[in-house]
């Protein structure tokens, strides 16, 4: 493919990506992969350079663009030598012409960087949402040993004795080392918040809102098997998922319990103040990963976000009736909003006089209100609210 062919391409996945998101559809990685799929004669490099042209477009545009054209334009912006390959070529997009506008830039649609400003998220730091992620390893120590493991690429340390970081696109899903479950994809921040849990053996302890299982699979390895690890969601895809990865990762889970959304305690019953901690990993707006999936900020509105923070405070009380006396019980999101991190936990607290904040002391991050805050710019980590709660 030459340039400007390699420019259109990229114009054409940026219009579906930006219908897709109007319509709440496929996540930008999956056209991407499906345009790949359906155009076989674009080798390797044509297929690594249109993704490169289609995210650095997304990433450059704050509130959702007109058309993928005005997308690469913005793109052409801070790159002027791709104005050249709007040159009207068989194959390349039309010249530019006298009046074309770009899509406008910024981090995010307006009235989203000023939730980020009011959460005490800088300019700055919420650029660096839009950064590229590393690739984070978890070593799994329920098959592995941290400091006998040899990977066919060795991985920088990280201050969590199991984490290893190395370069995005490593491929790791090919190494034995991952086929056999010795490691764990799995970003440092996540990491941190299943390190929070301090999950130790013996105890009862309930995954809220597991999804497929990835913190799951670190909690049953800081538990070393040993006690009742229980995985519950309302997701049954997602949470069909577990079984496969446990059995790879050699983890042992006593239960996944499928949810009714609204009818949650009905299945949750045989454990109702005897879990020693629970975790709620809530729906969020996902504003800590959008290094990892950048135009998910173009399909939240503030309806939305107000329907997350009402579902997370419903959680909330929902593993509050989980957790024995002297339990615990840790909440997190993947978002750097404090409607969904310290208001929401203030707002708990005050409902629920029986619990009190603990302190977090975490090797990355800073306090933020009742509990620890994660982000790209002080962390290198995805975007994370924590907070630890003790049940008298």
């Amino acid at each position: 493919m030459t340039p400007s062919a390699r420019l259109q391409a990229a114009i054409v996945i940026l219009d579906q990506v930006i219908a897709s998101a109007r319509a709440k559809g496929a996540p930008a990685d999956r056209i991407v992969a499906d345009w790949a799929r359906g155009n076989r004669y674009a080798g390797a490099k044509d297929r690594r350079a249109v993704r490169e042209l289609v995210y650095g477009a997304i990433r450059l545009c704050g509130p959702l663009p007109a058309s993928g054209r005005a997308a690469a334009l913005q793109l052409a912006s801070h790159f002027p030598e791709l104005r050249e390959q709007f040159d009207g070529s068989n194959y390349g997009p039309p010249a530019i012409g006298p009046s074309e506008e770009p899509a406008p830039g910024g981090v995010a649609p307006p009235w989203l960087e000023k939730r980020l400003t009011a959460s005490g998220i800088t300019h700055q730091a919420a650029k660096a949402l839009l950064d590229r992620a590393p690739l984070d390893l978890r070593i799994n120590t329920l098959k592995a040993d941290p400091a006998t493991l040899v990977l066919p690429q060795p991985g920088a340390p990280l201050p969590l004795p199991e984490a290893l970081r190395l370069p995005p696109g490593t491929p790791v899903e090919s190494w034995d080392a991952y086929r056999e479950g010795l490691v764990e994809v799995q970003d440092a921040g996540s990491q941190l918040a299943c390190h929070a849990v301090g999950a130790k053996a013996g105890e009862l302890v309930i995954d809220l809102c597991a999804g497929a299982g990835g913190k799951t699979l670190a909690l049953a390895a800081a538990m070393g098997n040993q006690g009742t690890l229980i995985a519950a969601d309302s997701d049954r895809r997602r949470l069909s998922q577990l079984p496969p990865r446990a059995e790879r990762a050699g983890a042992r889970v006593a239960d996944t319990v499928l949810l009714d959304p609204g009818r949650e305690l009905e299945a949750l019953g045989p454990w109702r103040g005897k879990a020693d901690a629970v975790l709620i990993d809530a729906p969020c707006s996902g504003t800590g990963t959008w290094r990892r999936n950048p135009e998910s900020r173009w399909r939240l509105t503030p309806p939305e976000l107000t329907k997350l923070t009402d579902l997370q405070a419903r959680l909330l009380r929902i593993a509050a009736v989980l957790v024995k006396p002297g339990g615990r019980l840790v909440y997190v999101t993947c978002s750097v909003l404090d409607e969904e991190g310290a208001d929401q936990v203030a707002a708990f607290l005050a409902d629920e006089p029986q619990f009190t904040a603990a302190s977090l002391a975490l090797p990355l991050g800073g306090p933020r209100g009742a509990g620890w805050r994660l982000d790209p710019a002080s962390s290198a980590t995805d975007g994370f609210f924590i907070a630890s709660l003790s049940c008298a």
